[in-house]
């Protein structure tokens, strides 16, 4: 039920395909011409607070372009950027009040053959650190025991006909799988 109504959602799939176009747009420019291939398009994915729709792009990287070429051809990711991405970028510098640390950046790894598997990431969990490092060390121990602070980060797409009620809700379902993870976390911490 669900998934048809995301599957039948203007607005979601209207987004998903201009993600779509940026990303064909991004591959295309380190492609091999003719190479561009959308291989998956407006699959569904399910996961434990939501679902997404998911597309795959791939391409041929030209023979003098190494993966760090790709990379860079993709960044900022059309997902966290939005289009057109240059102008979107400024209107993120201008509107948000703090830098989004590791939210909508990557992590990853590269081989020593230059093989490179970087995910983006969507949904965050920072603990800033300082004086509380030691803490998980004497986490049982009550009278050692500090206060954390956990930021999670979440987002979802604004286009011109998103509702802002329906954008809050996608970013706390998403939240939500965070927060659920802290509690799943610090239950192995405490006794009962």
């Amino acid at each position: 039920m669900l998934e048809n109504q995301l599957r039948n959602d203007e607005k979601q799939c209207a987004e998903h395909i201009m993600l779509v176009d940026l990303g064909r747009n991004d591959v295309g420019k380190v492609s091999k011409p003719g190479s561009v291939t959308v291989e998956k398009l407006m699959n569904i994915e399910r996961y434990s607070h939501v679902m997404h729709i998911s597309s795959t792009v791939t391409g041929e990287l030209l023979d003098h372009l190494t993966s760090w070429d790709a990379l860079r051809a993709a960044l900022p990711v059309g997902t966290v950027s939005g289009a057109p991405k240059v102008k979107a970028m400024e209107l993120i510098d201008q509107l948000e009040v703090t830098r989004r640390g590791p939210y909508s950046g990557g992590f990853g790894g590269i081989s020593f053959s230059g093989d490179m598997d970087i995910a983006l990431a969507l949904r965050t969990i920072v603990f800033p650190s300082g004086s509380r490092f030691d803490t998980m060390f004497s986490y049982k121990d009550m009278n050692k025991r500090r206060e954390w602070v956990a930021h999670l980060q979440a987002g979802a797409g604004i286009v011109a006909d998103s509702v802002p009620a329906d954008e809050q809700r996608e970013c706390e379902n998403k939240a939500a799988a965070l927060a659920r993870a802290i509690d799943l976390a610090e239950s192995s911490f405490i006794e009962k």
